[in-house]
C-alpha cells in the first residue's frame, strides 16, 4: 500500500474531496450543464465545483463536451470509467445508511466538549 508503484495511488479522486462522488451520482442519469449541477449541489461554490470536475475530468470520470451552441454551452457526462464507479459509491452509501446511528454519534461525542 506504502509502495511508490501502488495502485491506491492511481485513485482517480481523492476521498477527501466531498463533491467527487455527489458529482458522479448527480451525472449518473446522463449529461448535464454546468448550471444544472449547481442545482442539486447548491451548497459547493462554482470556484470548487469547476475544481471537482476539472479533477474527475483529469482522472478519466468525466468527460466535458463544449457546443457550438451557445444555449447548450458545456455539457459533463460520466465516461465508462466514471460510470464504473457507480457501484462502489451504492455500496459506499448502503454502508453509511446501515451505520448512520453509529456514525452520528460518534460525531455527537467527539464535538461534545
Amino acid at each position: 500500500m506504502f509502495d511508490e508503484l501502488c495502485p491506491s495511488s492511481l485513485l482517480p479522486f481523492r476521498f477527501g474531496d466531498k463533491w467527487a462522488a455527489l458529482i458522479i451520482r448527480c451525472l449518473e442519469d446522463g449529461p448535464r450543464r454546468f448550471s444544472e449541477l449547481r442545482v442539486p449541489l447548491h451548497r459547493v461554490t462554482p470556484k470548487v465545483l469547476t475544481q471537482s470536475l476539472r479533477g474527475l475530468e483529469r482522472g478519466g470520470l468525466v468527460s466535458r463536451t463544449v457546443h457550438a451552441d451557445r444555449k447548450l454551452g458545456v455539457e459533463y457526462a460520466l465516461t465508462p470509467l466514471g460510470r464504473s464507479m457507480l457501484e462502489p459509491l451504492y455500496s459506499a452509501c448502503a454502508w453509511a445508511a446501515e451505520h448512520w446511528d453509529e456514525l452520528l454519534d460518534a460525531r455527537e461525542q467527539h464535538t461534545t466538549p
